[in-house]
């Protein structure tokens, strides 16, 4: 079976490959970074099978594909993939939910603590000589997070990971989702954002929460608040969110994921030192990768032996 591996890690990775040696008998893998398109193009006419990260696959993309059955993401959301296109081509789609859940709540808390607590600005501090004496407005504005609530925007495997985290730290947690769940915890948006020291996004990128978080939304917010996104970009205003943080409307923001990616260089949120940044990495663990491959090739043994596929997200007739 030709599978088309289309992320970072390539066949030189040692991990990657001890791990899917038992397969090579019928598995044939083929890699490609995501921004080498000459290989993708090449490869992509004989792959029966593409694991797929963030790249997006379009239908152009689809139609060149004459030989795919299955495009699986490796991670939960599918909004890089054409999906409506490839139900039209009888090529199936399927996910991992909460493979990478584990990875991306602990890349949560990396980014909650490193904003609440002023890390960049204290690590350049450090490093240029400067941190002593100490800030004396550290006592002000640096908090335990076990003095906070957190508001849970998004209520699925991340968020639920996130929450058992910070109620074993001690910080009060609310959350909010499509609907009143029942749990004494769950809030309206409105009152989510007004109640919250720290509000955390954990939702699908979806035509209702694209600009779900604009300038009403971070308004409602305290203006010693912190903001961490790491679900999707575009579920925030990027241009609200740096007037919201230069003026001091918000005082700090944690961001593993932007409007457009790569981040543009002159992206203004860059350039803030009330911001920490990770490059849409929160999930990119060997822990995941692992349990991300476990269920690729489980989807191919599937296919291989003519059983149902695991995780389908798309309905396609067979």
């Amino acid at each position: 079976m030709r599978v088309l591996a289309h992320f970072v890690p390539g066949s030189t990775h040692s991990k990657v490959a001890d791990f899917l040696a038992p397969h090579q008998d019928w598995l044939d893998i083929r890699y490609c970074s995501e921004d080498d398109d000459d290989t993708f193009y090449r490869e992509l006419p004989d792959a029966e099978v593409i694991w797929h990260v963030l790249r997006p696959i379009s239908a152009d993309d689809l139609a060149k594909a004459s030989k795919v059955r299955l495009v699986h993401k490796l991670g939960a959301g599918v909004n890089t993939i054409d999906v409506e296109a490839a139900t039209a081509r009888g090529i199936a789609v399927a996910n991992m939910p909460g493979a990478n859940a584990q990875s991306v709540a602990e890349g949560t808390l990396l980014l909650m603590l490193a904003a609440l607590r002023r890390l960049p600005e204290l690590d350049r501090a450090t490093r240029a000589g400067t941190g002593w004496p100490s800030d004396p407005t550290l006592g002000e504005t640096v908090r335990d997070i076990g003095g906070c609530t957190v508001g849970l925007v998004g209520y699925g495997n991340v968020a639920k990971r996130v929450e058992t985290i910070l109620a074993a730290m001690g910080a009060d947690v609310v959350h909010t989702s499509t609907g009143d769940d029942g749990h004494p915890s769950w809030r309206t948006l409105p009152a989510l954002l007004a109640e919250s020291d720290i509000v955390s996004l954990h939702l699908p990128l979806t035509d209702s929460t694209a600009g779900l978080v604009g300038r009403e939304a971070l308004a409602r917010m305290k203006p010693d608040a912190v903001l961490v996104n790491t679900s999707r970009g575009p579920i925030v205003d990027e241009d609200a969110l740096t007037d919201a943080l230069r003026t001091g409307r918000l005082a700090a923001a944690g961001l593993d994921v932007f409007a457009a990616e790569p981040v543009r260089a002159d992206n203004p949120l860059l350039t803030l030192t009330n911001v920490v940044l990770t490059p849409h990495v929160t999930w990119y663990t060997a822990d995941t990768m692992r349990r991300y491959l476990e269920l690729a090739v489980d989807n191919c043994e599937r296919i291989r032996d003519g059983r149902d596929l695991a995780n389908v997200v798309n309905q396609v007739a067979g």
